[in-house]
C-alpha cells in the first residue's frame, strides 16, 4: 500500500430563491462602508431616490449597480429589484448604527477598508490595461485539442472508493492491516472493530483533472489496489475501482478550451505588466528577513496575493492574476462528499500526491 504525504495548504441568479442569497452578500460590506456620515454635510446622490434610510437616499444608480453586480438577467430586474433593495435598505441601517458607535474609526476595520480598495484599484488598472480578453481562433483551439489527447480523445475516468479518518488513527496497526487487505471493505471491518471513526466516499477524477505524473501512476495500479493518502490533520486510504475510457470530442471540449486559452492569455499579459512595473520601480526591502533569495526564480507575487485578485471593480470577470493556470477544459467529473469533508480537498490531496509515489 503506497502512502502519500501532503502538505496542508455563475452567472445569472436563476431563482427567487438564489437572489435572496446573493442579496444577502450584500449585508457583508455594511461593516466596510467605512464613512461616518456625522463628520461631513450630506450631499443629494446622483440619480433618482428610491428610497430614504434616516435621511439618506438610496438611487436607482445604485440599485442598478447592485444587479449588475449579481448578474440579474432584465426579465428579472423587477422581482430581483425590490429585494436587492431591501438589503440596501438594510444594509444602510447597519452602516448608520457602525457610524454612531464609530466601528468605521475601528483600527481593523480601517485595514480592510484600505485593503479592499487597493484590490479595486489595481484591479480596475490591469482591466485597464488588458482590455477585452481576445478569444482564440478556431484553429488555435483545435491545435491545443490535438496536441493534449490525454485531456480528450484519450481521457480516462478513474471511479475511486475512499475512506476517510483522522491522520491520527492512521497507525502502524492500521497500516498493517491496509496492507494485508484484500478490499475496502476489509479496511472498514477492521477499522469498526476497533471503534475508529470513519467516513466513506466515492470520488471521480479523469486524466483532465490530474496532472501527469499521478495519471501514469494511477494507470499503472491493479483495480482493488489500495493506497493511503495523509494530507494535514485527515487520511484517506483509497481503492480504484474502475478506469474507463472517457473521450470527450472537439464540438464538446471547444468552449472549455477557448475560455481556457483566454485565461491563459490574460493571465501572461498581467504577469508580463507585473514585471514591467517591478523593473521600473524602485523597490527597497527595509527588513532583510522579508527579501526575496536572490537564488529564486522572479516571478512576483506569491500565489493569491496578485493584486486585482480580490472583486472585480465593474464586476466583469476578472483577469487571471494568481500564480494558478486555469485547470485542463474537458473536465466532465461527479463527486459524492461525505458528510464530513469536502472533495476539493480529496482532489487536492490526489492532485499532490504524486510525491509520495514509488
Amino acid at each position: 500500500m503506497k502512502t502519500f504525504h501532503l502538505a496542508a495548504n455563475q452567472a445569472s441568479i436563476s431563482t427567487p430563491k438564489r437572489l435572496l442569497s446573493a442579496a444577502a452578500l450584500v449585508l457583508c460590506a455594511a461593516t466596510l462602508a467605512g464613512c461616518n456620515k456625522d463628520e461631513a454635510p450630506k450631499e443629494s446622490k446622483p440619480g433618482q431616490a428610491l428610497a430614504s434610510v434616516n435621511g439618506e437616499e438610496i438611487t436607482v444608480l445604485q440599485l442598478n449597480e447592485e444587479l449588475q453586480r449579481l448578474g440579474v438577467s432584465a426579465q428579472q430586474q423587477q422581482t430581483a429589484g425590490k429585494q436587492v433593495l431591501q438589503a440596501l435598505i438594510d444594509r444602510e441601517l447597519l452602516e448608520g448604527e457602525a457610524a454612531k458607535e464609530k466601528i468605521d474609526r475601528d483600527p481593523k476595520v480601517m485595514q480592510a477598508i484600505e485593503r479592499a480598495r487597493s484590490l479595486i484599484i489595481a484591479q480596475a488598472y490591469m482591466q485597464k490595461r488588458l482590455g477585452e480578453p481576445v478569444r482564440p481562433t478556431p484553429a488555435e483551439v483545435e491545435d491545443y485539442f490535438n496536441k493534449n489527447p490525454q485531456f480528450f480523445a484519450n481521457r480516462k475516468q478513474f471511479a475511486m472508493n475512499e475512506l476517510i479518518l483522522a491522520a491520527s488513527d492512521l497507525t502502524p496497526e492500521v497500516r498493517a492491516a491496509a496492507d494485508k487487505a484484500k478490499s475496502l471493505e476489509e479496511v472498514a471491518v477492521f477499522l469498526d472493530a476497533r471503534n475508529i471513526k470513519y467516513g466513506r466516499t466515492q470520488v471521480t477524477r479523469s486524466t483532465a483533472d490530474l496532472n501527469p505524473q499521478l495519471s501514469a501512476k494511477l494507470l499503472s495500479m491493479d483495480k482493488g489496489q489500495l493506497f493511503a493518502v495523509k494530507e494535514g490533520d485527515r487520511a484517506m486510504l483509497i481503492s480504484i475501482a474502475e478506469v474507463r475510457d472517457a473521450p470527450v470530442n472537439l464540438a464538446i471540449a471547444g468552449p472549455q478550451i477557448s475560455q481556457y486559452l483566454m485565461n491563459k492569455k490574460n493571465k501572461e499579459l498581467a504577469a508580463a505588466e507585473i514585471q514591467r512595473l517591478r523593473g521600473s520601480a524602485k523597490i527597497a526591502y527595509l527588513n532583510k528577513e522579508y527579501a526575496p533569495d536572490p537564488n529564486a526564480p522572479a516571478g512576483g507575487a506569491a500565489p493569491g496575493a496578485a493584486p486585482g485578485a480580490g472583486a472585480p471593480a465593474n464586476g466583469a470577470a476578472a483577469p487571471a492574476l494568481a500564480a494558478d493556470a486555469a485547470p485542463a477544459p474537458g473536465n466532465q467529473t461527479s463527486v459524492a462528499p461525505p458528510a464530513d469533508s469536502g472533495a476539493p480537498a480529496d482532489k487536492a490531496a490526489l492532485d499532490r500526491g504524486v510525491a509520495g509515489l514509488k
